[in-house]
């Protein structure tokens, strides 16, 4: 996280601002390693979550939560997959998150389906206090939306964790 943000007003400003990549928007050609965690990073860097390494997309392939890159290169759902499975990843094991990429694209496209938790992503992001809306109509939508508000739930956490730490010093235990 920033260390430059001093104030959860800042923090929340900062999130108020961060716009992810639409399917679209993504790379329509294949990458290599560097160039994926490049590409990765960069997007996620101003949520100030953990940077993705190659041993992390290496295991991804191996626990088969992503496709296998062909000839050393990764292609469109990959990177959209890697993207989903780094923000959830804190919170999550693998596997789970892989059966609920699953359980989402099975009503659904994977381009409409990575879109709408992107959608999600940055309404939650930008209406930091709004509550989420559940549907038993919409169960997919619904675990879009828990999704995203989990992971905003755990920004926020970790940014309030951070500025308590640097504004209260703990006290010792008599013992």
């Amino acid at each position: 996280m920033d260390a430059n943000v001093t104030t959860y007003a800042d923090w929340k400003q900062r999130m108020g601002k961060v716009i992810l990549p639409k399917w679209t928007e993504l790379p329509n050609f294949d990458l290599y390693m560097d160039q994926v965690l490049l590409l990765i990073n960069e997007t996620l860097q101003p949520l100030g979550v953990d940077p993705v390494t190659a041993a992390m997309i290496n295991n991804y392939v191996k626990h088969q939560v992503i496709l296998a890159p062909v000839k050393k290169k990764y292609q469109i759902m990959q990177l959209a997959d890697i993207i989903v499975i780094s923000l959830l990843k804190p919170s999550y094991p693998l596997d789970m998150i892989r059966e609920g990429i699953n359980q989402v694209t099975a009503t659904g496209y994977p381009k409409r389906a990575y879109d709408n938790f992107i959608d999600e992503m940055v309404t939650r992001l930008h209406q930091l206090d709004e509550p989420v809306q559940v549907s038993d109509q919409d169960l997919s939508g619904s675990l879009t939306a828990a999704a995203a508000q989990l992971i905003v739930d755990k920004l926020r956490t970790d940014e309030l964790m951070r500025l308590n730490q640097a504004h209260v010093k703990p006290k010792q235990i008599e013992k």
